[in-house]
């Protein structure tokens, strides 16, 4: 499984438009081939900060998701509203059950 953490600062007259265009982007991520999971956060401790937790299934299905204009589309439209640039980490990972 791949998992893809990501954070933006927006700037604060942005917030509320930054937040419609994240929720809108996961619902759309959400339907592709491969996504487990792909959800937009307001960070509690920092109204501007929209945070990104992505969860899916292979490499191939997160270059398929790069791939997708809206995706681009959407990284051009959010990156036009930060306060400084967007961060995105990438990690391969295995579940583990917790111990009995």
């Amino acid at each position: 499984m791949i998992l893809i953490t990501g954070h933006v600062v927006v700037r604060a007259e942005h917030r509320e438009q930054a937040l419609a265009l994240g929720i809108a982007h996961s619902a759309r991520s959400r339907a592709e081939p491969g996504c487990i999971a792909h959800n937009c956060h307001s960070d509690a401790a920092d109204q501007n900060r929209i945070v990104f937790v992505e969860e899916w299934a292979d490499m191939a299905a997160v270059k398929a998701h790069f791939a997708v204009p809206q995706s681009g589309e959407f990284v051009r439209e959010l990156s036009a509203m930060a306060a400084s640039p967007p961060v995105m980490r990438l990690f391969e990972a295995e579940e583990l059950r917790l111990p009995s």
